[in-house]
């Protein structure tokens, strides 16, 4: 199919390869969500129920079967394997070219702790910053990822745990509320375990003047 480049202003989910994703990853998905794969990320979507409406990559990894899928109902961007930007940041850059009101990042997971640091590293760029919720499921890990200047209010289950850790530098301005440790106008160092592993006491909000943070936290239980 020929690429129809538009603004999709809804929920864009992105779909990686590695592993199949967990039931409970995709359990709220909108049935209108625009679904973008990234190489074997197709298959896993379609495995999952998901029909991507784009596929991007190199595609050293989707399925022939899938493959001959895509060309039949996507819009196929097909990249050299010799390329500068892994197949995440190449779907990552495309759904905020869509510009969504909300991305989420979905991936099965992986024993890749490379893979894992770039999906989180994408996920800072400046492409993603003016999307205004953004958030990426690991397996059964979930992580909000919030850029400054913005604001966040999360629900998690009571006495859950709740991390907060700095993408980025400066990181300012963080404050927390909610949770049995707060913080009030702080900054954080890259990667610094001082905001892990807090506990849950209320509604969480968390705002940041300055930098990118990611939230790792447990969705809110239903019913």
């Amino acid at each position: 199919m020929s690429d129809n480049s538009t603004n999709i202003n809804e929920t864009v989910v992105v779909v990686l390869g590695a592993e199949r994703l967990h039931p409970q990853s995709i359990a709220d998905i909108p049935s209108d969500a625009y679904v973008i794969a990234a190489d074997s990320g197709l298959d896993h979507a379609r495995s999952a129920g998901l029909s991507p409406s784009e596929v991007i990559g190199d595609f050293d990894s989707i399925s022939k079967r899938g493959l001959k899928w895509a060309h039949q109902h996507a819009i196929v961007h097909e990249h050299s394997p010799d390329k500068d930007d892994t197949d995440t940041q190449l779907a990552i850059a495309l759904a905020a070219s869509r510009v969504p009101a909300r991305l989420i990042v979905i991936s099965g997971g992986g024993d890749r702790l490379d893979h894992t640091l770039a999906v989180i590293g994408a996920l800072t760029d400046v492409d993603v910053t003016s999307i205004p919720d953004i958030s990426l499921r690991w397996g059964t890990n979930v992580a909000t990822i919030l850029h400054g200047p913005g604001r966040a209010h999360l629900s998690p289950p009571m006495k859950s745990t709740l991390s907060v850790v700095a993408l980025s530098t400066p990181c300012t301005g963080v404050t927390l509320t909610g949770t049995k440790w707060t913080l009030s106008d702080e900054s954080l160092q890259v990667l610094s375990g001082r905001g892990v592993s807090n506990v849950v006491e209320g509604e969480v909000d968390i705002t940041v003047r300055q930098g990118v943070l990611a939230i790792f936290h447990e969705p809110p239980t239903k019913g």
